[in-house]
């Protein structure tokens, strides 16, 4: 079967970023088929280039995007890549079948289109409830605008096939336009073989500037305005003479130089920000800390999230600390690998660190669970082994 590809936000194991789509269409070639990837990428020279990567045949188009980006700016680059993905799933020769990956929601625009006028089948899979996402955060308030944008949702889940969805909220936010069995839950996947528990890198610990035996605090990933990262600068400035402690931050995103400000204004010199790095050096990084923290903004919509960290994290063996009270909140309490805390308090955050330091046991028994849960039920040789048997359910 020739799968269509369309990811906005395609990332391979050697650049910073997500890899679920990576990881799947790899599965999906290793179970014979073909598959051609729709993305973006501002760094390309020409307004569209093709690479073949690792089996995977990728046509890139030129459209700039960044986490910094102005709400104006961000719609305008969705338009242009539903656009011209839009033309490029047109003209390619052959396709059985469409996968199309949220967010945005308007990348399930190619597929509607080639579903209409050319009878090919699509997949949609949803990685964030939009539009109830940016209506609740602030970004759509034109009722007019909120009317449109939730009458495109409905019609790109009800000419899809199948929906996969990434954690349970997500598929409670489907099944109530859609039938119950039309909708698959598959949630972000860890990667044991990338993310490991090891020796501590010392080298890189001296080069990246950090303590030999401090307690170390790690958020990994983006820093947008979803993420509401100053919760955790909330807990580093009550730790602020605490010299027994580090909070480490890499990745970035829009709300990253305000963090920073914020940092420098107020001597937190406890705080660092080491910029992005691919996912091997992310890794290394990771193994160098104590406990992983995974920080959402108070919102009942961003509760469903399925956050790549947070699986990387159970891979490399961390306890966790939530901030979320939706199924992550659940899962590392049923679990036992990490505890939530209260995103408005930022005692409860310090009080949950100072814990964790003092009892190393507890520690060391959450991050043992943490890593048995990656290798036995998250694993991506498992997920995306799931999908792929879901791929090949699918009736052309």
């Amino acid at each position: 079967m020739h799968i269509l590809y369309i990811h906005q936000y395609f990332k391979t194991p050697a650049e910073p970023g997500g890899t679920r789509s990576y990881w799947i269409a790899q599965k999906l070639i290793e179970k014979g088929h073909k598959v051609t990837m729709l993305s973006t990428s501002s760094s390309i020279t020409n307004s569209q280039e093709e690479q073949f990567i690792d089996g995977i045949r990728v046509i890139y188009v030129k459209v700039p995007y960044d986490q910094k980006m102005s709400i104006a700016a961000r719609v305008k680059s969705f338009v242009s890549f539903m656009l011209k993905s839009t033309r490029l799933a047109k003209g390619v020769k052959g396709v059985d079948l469409v996968l199309a990956t949220s967010t945005p929601l308007t990348v399930g625009f190619p597929a509607l289109i080639l579903k209409k006028f050319k009878s090919i089948p699509y997949v949609f899979e949803v990685r964030d409830l939009w539009p109830e996402v940016p209506i609740q955060m602030g970004g759509l308030n034109n009722p007019i605008l909120k009317k449109l944008a939730i009458a495109f949702e409905k019609t790109i889940y009800k000419n899809a096939t199948h929906i996969v969805t990434l954690s349970p909220g997500m598929a409670e936010g489907v099944i109530k336009y859609e039938a119950k069995s039309k909708v698959s839950m598959i949630p972000n996947m860890a990667k044991i073989d990338a993310f490991w528990p090891r020796g501590v890198n010392d080298d890189l610990r001296e080069e990246l500037g950090l303590k030999k035996d401090s307690f170390k605090m790690i958020h990994f990933g983006a820093l947008g305005l979803a993420n509401d990262a100053m919760n955790i600068i909330r807990g580093a400035e009550l730790l602020k003479e605490d010299l027994t402690v580090e909070f480490i931050f890499i990745g970035g995103g829009s709300t990253e130089e305000e963090l920073k400000a914020y940092c420098k204004k107020n001597a937190l010199n406890n705080v660092h920000f080491l910029g992005r790095f691919p996912m091997e050096k992310t890794s290394e990084i990771v193994n160098l800390c104590d406990v992983s923290m995974v920080s959402f903004k108070d919102l009942s919509i961003l509760y469903t999230n399925s956050p790549n960290k947070l699986f990387d994290s159970l891979s490399a063996g961390k306890p966790l600390i939530v901030n979320s009270a939706g199924w992550t909140k659940n899962m590392v309490e049923e679990h036992k690998c990490g505890y939530y805390v209260n995103p408005s308090n930022p005692e409860e955050l310090k009080d949950c660190i100072k814990y964790l330091q003092s009892t190393p046991t507890v520690l060391q028994k959450m991050g043992k669970n943490s890593r048995q849960l990656a290798e036995k039920k998250y694993d991506k040789s498992i997920l995306c082994s799931e999908f792929a048997e879901l791929i090949n359910t699918i009736k052309l």
